[in-house]
This record gives C-alpha cells, structure tokens and sequence, in this order.
C-alpha cells in the first residue's frame, strides 16, 4: 500500500535485510571466539615441540664418513639409554643415526633428551657399531647442554672431540654430577671409563 507519498510500503525487504545482517554478525562473532582459543593452544604445542628436554646430549661425525655410531646415556639412578634401549625414567634417544643407510639427510648425528634434570652421575658413551666406509679413526664430536625450565635457552656446558679407533669400541667421553640446583658439580667430570651398552647384559 503506498505512503503519502506514493511510496511502497517496503517493510518485508526491510525485516530480511535486518534479519541477514544479524546472522552474518553472529557468524563473524562465533569465528572470532574461536580463533581466540585455537591460537593459543598451536602456539603451547608449538613451544613443547622446540623444547623437548632439559640435559641434551648431542653427537655429530664427519658427513662423509658412512659410518654408524651410537650414542648412550645413563641418567641418575637409571638404566643405559641408546639403540637397543630408547627410553628410561630420565633419557629418552630421539634419533638413532645408522650412516648413510636409510638416511636422506646429510648429517650424521644422534641426540638424547632428559626429563628433567635429577641430580647426581650422568655419563655420555660413544660406541662404534659399523664401519662401512673402513675409514678410521672416526672423529666425534659430543656436546652436553642444559635448560634449568622449557623456557629457558639451552646453554652448553661440556664439549670434547674424541676417535673412535676400531669398530665395536666404546668409549666414554664424560661422566659428570649436577647438583639439586642444576649446576656442574665442580671437579666431577671425568673420562672413566664405564660401559652401557654391555650394562645389561652384565646385571642379568
């Protein structure tokens, strides 16, 4: 029906227009509330993804060298931690490198994370298991880092560079003690020798 001024009454168009506006501002809200609660989730799982452990041992050897070698750990009050053993109460062994053999990276390396840091005796063995190439000696680099919390950088705290002569050999290249406050032990690090890898063979 027209107005006064021979207008149509347009209330139907304006009740849809009202009632589609209204709809697309409760999607926009809802999209908003929960983008709000999935950003912060990605970026906690983000951060436990890039700080995985507290002690970290690392090990690298020449990329050109192919051959396998093993790292073990033993944390305090634990069992040896290395290939044929991946996890204990305090280490877990994230990658076990074997060469060249299903390998697509170029690196040789193999690393060990703690849970957190105990204190008392760790020790850090290296152990030459294959010597495809029949290169030798085989220099290793080992390296010993520490994060008080997740949040923390990880800063390093024992380095050495050590060879391996002939294959089946392993060496311990450091046994240390942290204190109840995480700090090196003054004076307790050494090289005695203590095998893992034959650990539980002995004991049982």
């Amino acid at each position: 029906m027209p107005d006064l001024f021979g207008r149509e009454d347009d209330s139907a168009g304006v009740v849809f227009r009202d009632v589609i506006l209204l709809l697309f501002s409760g999607v926009v809200v809802c999209v908003i509330l929960i983008l709000a609660h999935i950003n912060p989730l990605a970026k906690e799982s983000q951060a436990a993804v890039s700080q995985p452990g507290n002690v970290i041992v690392e090990i690298t050897w020449p990329s050109d060298i192919d051959a396998d070698v093993d790292l073990w750990v033993q944390g305090p009050g634990d069992i040896p931690v290395g290939y044929s053993n991946k996890g204990g109460l305090v280490f877990n062994l994230l990658r076990d490198d074997l060469g060249r053999r299903s390998d697509l990276s170029d690196i040789n390396y193999e690393n060990a994370y703690s849970r957190g840091v105990p204190a008392g005796e760790y020790t850090v063995n290296i152990h030459l298991y294959r010597d495809t190439a029949g290169v030798l000696p085989i220099p290793v680099t080992a390296i010993v880092s520490l994060k008080n919390t997740a949040a923390d950088p990880a800063r390093q705290i024992l380095a050495s560079k050590v060879a391996l002569m002939r294959e089946g050999e392993e060496l311990t290249v450091f046994r240390f003690k942290l204190s109840d406050k995480s700090d090196l032990v003054p004076g307790s690090v050494s090289t005695l020798h203590r095998g893992l890898r034959t650990w539980q063979s002995k004991s049982s």
